[in-house]
């Protein structure tokens, strides 16, 4: 730990005739006090340890001052904490906190702190793309990385479940530089990168980053391939739905969800053929809406083929909406038959909760920076972009374990480090014991309590009730 320095006194507008000071005085401290619930919870699912056995380290164990697990476990107790940049670490090296949560509260040689700073971080970062190199001693496994996404989202349900629904879809991740990759979206009207994303729920399980100059589905096929066959050699009798938007109806995933007993209800782009075959259903949704003066809609379910790049005939659903004073049609197509759910069901209740996966999208790319990716190759962001990937479903253990049922159970990532996390805190290390005085004005002090017990009970293997998702 650094040396303390000689408390400066400042001097503020009194307050009822009394002075207001401060210093820099209160010793050993941290801003993070509550970053101890991220340490219980990864104790909880082991994510950090599973995560650092997707690296190979070639670096000479002799002159190893801080192990990959060390390395992971910053990177992602950062990002979860707020600090995205490797910069941050090169203050972050001497929190008090960051050296209990990588379990190491002092260095092996004098001239280094307890954890790394961003130079070895960045070699972390920087593997090349064959495996390690000369200069570069670490590398890391991308399929092994991706298959502990879908394996940490299995370990997450105590017994499986009968039916999951997985949501695809594509956003923009901006570019300001000249990264490899780089393109400019029409859509989007900026250079970015296209990253896919896979999740169930709340649960994330895939990170794809891709180049812009693609369809919005392209590589979707072999993403699900992969997470489904995965899903099914733990889960073999498990009901899967495929959900996504317009811009992953395409033929080819369509086809492999029917080759492999994989449900899909995915939305269709209209075009004149489409909204001529609702021509009735319309005018009667604008006569409904003309004398209620409300929003007025009619559906309608039919089979539908493209005349050349569907395969075979499919089941479509049209919404026939008047709305705001003109038409709003809108269709999906489904592999779901008619006895399974009617066609207002599987558009208002099944394909509009799509919706929610952008607020996973806003939190993984808003809270825990996915959207950061400054390096020059497209390897090293798609790493970043895991380690902010990996920070999210640490939070959502935390949501899902720790805080069931309390006033931040649906909270987003952002305001659960608000409001837990970011807590002043007094640090004391002894001999003993290392103790954290957090402030006692901390007004979520009683969810701090209920999350931490939580945890004890399942790091000591006590039954937790809500400890599954």
């Amino acid at each position: 730990m650094p040396t303390e320095c000689s408390a400066e006194l400042f001097g503020f507008a009194p307050v009822e005739s009394r002075r207001v000071e401060a210093a820099f005085d209160v010793g050993l401290a941290t801003s993070d006090g509550g970053a101890l619930l991220l340490g219980a919870t990864d104790k909880a699912i082991g994510l950090v340890s599973r995560f650092a056995a997707c690296f190979d380290d070639v670096r000479r164990p002799e002159l190893i001052e801080h192990e990959v697990a060390t390395l992971v476990g910053q990177r992602v107790f950062g990002i979860a904490l707020g600090y995205e940049d490797l910069n941050d670490h090169d203050h972050l090296r001497h929190d008090p906190v960051m050296a209990v949560l990588a379990g190491k509260l002092a260095a092996r040689r004098k001239d280094c702190a307890p954890v790394a700073g961003k130079s070895t971080l960045n070699r972390l970062e920087q593997a090349l793309r064959g495996g390690v190199g000369r200069y570069h001693r670490i590398g890391h496994d991308d399929k092994a990385i991706e298959a502990l996404l879908v394996e940490l989202f299995l370990d997450a349900h105590a017994k499986p479940p009968k039916r999951i629904m997985l949501d695809l879809d594509a956003t923009d991740d901006p570019l300001h530089g000249h990264q490899e990759g780089r393109f400019f979206h029409g859509y989007y009207d900026c250079y970015c990168y296209l990253p896919l994303y896979i999740t169930c729920g709340r649960h994330l399980l895939a990170a794809k980053l891709r180049r812009a100059n693609i369809d919005a589905s392209a590589g979707s096929c072999e993403e699900v391939a992969r997470i489904v066959a995965q899903i099914r050699a733990r889960w073999p009798k498990v009901g899967i739905i495929i959900r996504a938007d317009s811009g992953f109806a395409r033929d080819e995933l369509m086809s492999w969800c029917e080759e492999n007993r994989v449900d899909y209800l995915l939305g269709l782009a209209r075009n004149r053929r489409l909204v001529a075959r609702i021509k009735h259903e319309l005018v009667e949704a604008r006569a409904e809406a003309l004398k209620t003066k409300a929003p007025a809609r009619r559906f309608k379910d039919f089979t539908w083929t493209t005349r050349d790049s569907w395969s075979r005939e499919r089941r479509v659903i049209a919404k026939a909406e008047w709305t705001s004073g003109k038409a709003n049609p809108r269709f999906v197509v489904t592999s779901l038959k008619r006895s399974d759910a009617s066609a207002r069901f599987l558009y208002e209740k099944v394909y509009c909760a799509r919706g929610d996966m952008e607020n996973r999208i806003k939190e993984c790319q808003t809270d825990m920076f996915a959207d950061r990716t400054p390096a020059s190759t497209m390897r090293t962001n798609q790493l970043r972009l895991w380690f902010a990937s990996f920070a999210y479903v640490l939070m959502c253990a935390l949501r899902r374990i720790g805080l069931a049922g309390t006033e931040l159970a649906q909270a987003t990532c952002g305001t659960i480090r608000l409001k837990l996390f970011k807590i002043g805190a007094r640090v004391t290390v002894s001999v003993r014991r290392v103790k954290l005085a957090l402030a006692s004005a901390c007004p979520y002090r009683e969810v701090f309590a209920v999350a931490a017990e939580r945890l004890r009970r399942i790091l000591s293997q006590a039954p937790l009730p809500h400890a599954a998702a």
